[in-house]
């Protein structure tokens, strides 16, 4: 399943993570392997550029972090990124270079790729999401399915078994979610799409799309 592999997805240029996501097929592999990956990465960021200011917390020294914020590590903050009133960092993520987690978002389990915008009262677990990727204000990432089975991605013809009890989203660089949509578990959206507001998304979406509900899902002209 090509669409669905880290090649077609993204660009590992706009990532710290870049050398974990290379040596893997599919992103949501990466999420039992992110803890290690940030605490060797974390000890070895140029010191004249990044401090350790926590226990397992490094952040870039241009990263702007409100006093109000909660951060549990593992966690890198890269360069220039924003940390915004009451956000709350779980644990186990990554912010990008010049993203936002915004008033009330809550991160955990959770890579953002550079220019990630995830600014009002969001939800993001068990997720990746791509360069310059946007969720509208109250869009969130359901990561555990109601049964607590595990999650398989539906891609309309096939469904892949992914062996993940919790499992986001993955969103590819430049997805715009609209205000108030939910990812269900193992949505994978592909480049470039926009999914309209008060949205329910569920399995694959293709990229370069535009979803307005499961049954209308059309290509960008």
């Amino acid at each position: 399943m090509e669409e669905l592999k880290i090649s077609s997805l993204f660009d590992l240029n706009q990532t710290i993570a870049k050398k974990l996501l290379e040596g893997l097929e599919y992103p949501w592999e990466a999420f039992e392997r992110i803890d290690e990956f940030i605490l060797m990465t974390g000890a070895e960021l140029p010191k004249d550029k990044y401090e350790q200011i926590g226990d397992n917390i490094w952040a870039a020294k241009s990263a702007k972090i409100a006093p109000t914020a909660y951060l549990n590590g593992p966690l890198i903050i890269d360069e220039d990124a924003e940390i915004r009133h009451c956000a709350f960092i779980r644990g186990t993520a990554i912010v990008g270079k010049g993203a936002v987690v915004g008033n009330s978002t809550e991160l955990k389990c959770t890579l953002l790729f550079n220019g990630v915008q995830v600014p009002h009262y969001n939800y993001v677990g068990n997720s990746v999401l791509g360069y310059k990727s946007h969720m509208g204000a109250g869009s969130i990432t359901s990561n555990l399915k109601s049964d607590k089975s595990l999650v398989c991605i539906n891609t309309g013809n096939n469904k892949m078994e992914t062996g993940l009890k919790k499992f986001g989203a993955i969103l590819g660089d430049y997805v715009e979610v609209g205000c108030n949509s939910v990812m269900n578990p193992g949505t994978v959206i592909g480049k470039h799409t926009n999914v309209y507001p008060l949205s329910m998304v569920r399995g694959y979406v293709p990229a370069n799309s535009i979803y307005k509900n499961k049954n209308e899902v059309v290509c960008k002209v």
